[in-house]
């Protein structure tokens, strides 16, 4: 008898194992990151929450599609979203746009809910809407995939590698009723860690594999249902799929080792829960530039700031990729600012002396200024 080619084909699928030792500090890590988000979330207005949340769900549609290589329009995802978040943002949304953003929030706000076939198919009409262009062929929409095997395969046309092949249509119904019936039982399971039944959930539904198309896509909106269901949160800050998107090569790697390998399944929920941490630990920076930008204006209301000093201000608050990480030249203000060389030093050294920001060292053109975070106002500008 041949050894089992997929992970499927094993006698005992679908009872996965895993090692509890080499998960335990990245679950203590996911945990007390998860707790520091959740408890810095309080410390933000309701109108910085709501934006927070609207760009963390933005960032996790987009990245979702960018896996599969698909780029999507951001600014009508963005307008779909704000509009059911009750942020007030113009802008054109599409079918497509709609239907992505039903689907994430469905998976979200409504956790309580119970994952179902009717659900999933839903879910599965909401990613393809009927009048979706970017359909190049005929698909089930709505519908488990038909009979021929589904394959993920590479390379020449006669001559594919195949990575992967999905449990036949067959027994497809069987093996997704009993994965429905396990992720809703396993919500109460007191002895299986939340964030372990989000990797398990992944794992266990992508490769069921079990429509035409977006099966990744629906499994991420798994995840974060998971997620929000261990979490009982209903608001999202941290984007696994932006995570799982910096590590696309490593999530495909991953995924076809452990498809093809045992029931025990350690090496996968390694992989996720490092990924998840991360997401959580960008989120925590993200969250933290906001506080600091909030406290940082508290601090200075009562001091009077042009138009382009004020720019340039949130500029350095902002921090990441619209930020400037090693601090800001007098060039780069007269950049940014569209000043001349004279405004851009006179407001620089204007902004040094209410204390607002300070110099680093090195000296000339070299000199560099950061954001001064221990907020020492200034009652009046000096001589």
């Amino acid at each position: 008898m041949t050894d089992p080619m997929w992970i499927w084909q094993q006698p005992d699928w679908p009872r996965f194992t895993w090692q509890a030792e080499p998960l335990a500090p990245l679950l203590r890590a996911c945990t007390q990151a998860q707790g520091r988000l959740i408890g810095m979330l309080g410390a933000v207005g309701n109108d910085t929450e709501a934006q927070s949340s609207l760009d963390a769900m933005l960032q996790n549609i987009i990245t979702s599609s960018a896996i599969e290589g698909e780029q999507l329009n951001i600014g009508s995802v963005r307008s779909s979203l704000a509009k059911r978040l009750g942020v007030s943002e113009e802008g054109r949304t599409t079918a497509r746009s709609e239907g992505l953003a039903q689907l994430l929030l469905d998976a979200t706000q409504a956790h309580q809910q119970p994952l179902d076939l009717e659900r999933l198919y839903a879910w599965h009409r909401w990613l393809f809407p009927n009048d979706d262009s970017l359909m190049a062929r005929p698909l089930l929409i709505g519908a488990l995939r038909g009979d021929e095997p589904m394959q993920v395969v590479s390379g020449r046309l006669d001559r594919p590698t195949v990575h992967f092949e999905a449990p036949p249509r067959a027994v497809l119904e069987q093996q997704l009723a009993d994965f429905l019936v396990w992720f809703e039982s396993s919500r109460s399971d007191a002895s299986l860690d939340p964030l372990l039944r989000a990797g398990i959930a992944h794992f266990w539904f992508v490769t069921l594999h079990p429509f035409d198309d977006g099966n990744g896509r629906l499994t991420r909106a798994i995840t974060d249902l998971a997620l929000a269901q261990g979490e009982h949160q209903t608001i999202r800050f941290y984007a696994i799929s932006a995570s799982i998107l910096d590590d696309r090569a490593g999530y495909y790697r991953i995924l076809e080792a452990s498809q093809k390998g045992p029931l025990d399944i350690t090496a996968w929920l390694q992989w996720f829960l490092a990924t998840l941490l991360n997401s959580l630990e960008q989120a925590l920076a993200r969250i933290d530039r906001v506080l600091t930008k909030t406290r940082f204006w508290q601090t200075y209301r009562g001091q009077a700031f042009s138009v382009e000093q004020t720019k340039v201000l949130n500029r350095l608050l902002d921090g990441g990729d619209r930020g400037f990480e090693a601090g800001i030249s007098a060039a780069q203000y007269q950049a940014v600012a569209k000043v001349s060389k004279a405004t851009a030093t006179r407001h620089l050294s204007d902004l040094v002396a209410k204390g607002c920001i300070i110099r680093l060292p090195g000296g000339g053109r070299s000199t560099r200024y950061e954001v001064n975070s221990a907020g020492n106002v200034q009652t009046k500008s000096a001589p």
